[in-house]
């Protein structure tokens, strides 16, 4: 009788240590367990944006931009995955328009190392969300890029210039139509006019 008595007492105390573990072990796992942890999402590591279309896969876009009526310039990075090459479309407001090719299994990084990306108009001031169509082939879809200017210091070499030529492509040449250049010192440049620049003279 002593003997099954003092094993309902350890087997009491055996509880009440498991139950003070389990207690422990909550009060230290409670904030994780409660929020999804960073580390299992998805998310751009940078001020730009992310999104696929078809092969192709975005990261990192944004438009730079001074103002929502003046030229804005694409920046990011374009990956292709599939074996044949593409041509990703990018419309924005006021009827502009760029393109960038990407080869087949290969990247096209929209900075220094690529001729501007301009779009006419940026359609949105610096800090806002602006709704841009991206196409390939038959695929597309609007997305919103978000606008940015030199407050960030890294942003300040890709500002357009006032000669920068909209709707120029990564490989540096335009499209029939989106053949406009901003007007130097012009406070209406929100609407492009035609120029003798998209015959590259």
């Amino acid at each position: 009788m002593r003997i099954t008595a003092m094993n309902r007492v350890q087997r009491g105390k055996l509880a009440m240590a498991t139950a003070a573990i389990g207690i422990g072990l909550l009060s230290v796992t409670g904030c994780g367990y409660i929020n999804p942890q960073q580390t299992n999402q998805q998310y751009a590591p940078s001020d730009g944006v992310r999104e696929d279309l078809g092969p192709l896969q975005l990261r990192n876009m944004l438009i730079v931009s001074t103002d929502a009526n003046k030229p804005g310039r694409v920046i990011g990075a374009v990956f292709n995955t599939s074996t044949s090459d593409a041509t990703l479309t990018i419309s924005g407001a006021g009827g502009s328009q760029a393109t960038i090719p990407v080869k087949a299994k290969s990247e096209t990084y929209l900075n220094d190392t690529t001729d501007p990306v301009i779009l006419g108009t940026t359609g949105g001031a610096p800090g806002s969300l602006v709704p841009v169509t991206i196409k390939d082939g038959s695929d597309s879809r609007t997305v919103q890029f978000p606008v940015m200017d030199a407050s960030l210091k890294d942003y300040a070499k890709y500002l357009p210039t006032a000669s920068a030529s909209p709707s120029a492509s990564a490989s540096g040449s335009a499209t029939a139509s989106s053949s406009a250049t901003a007007t130097p010192g012009a406070g209406s440049s929100a609407t492009p006019t035609p120029s003798a620049s998209s015959t590259g003279h």
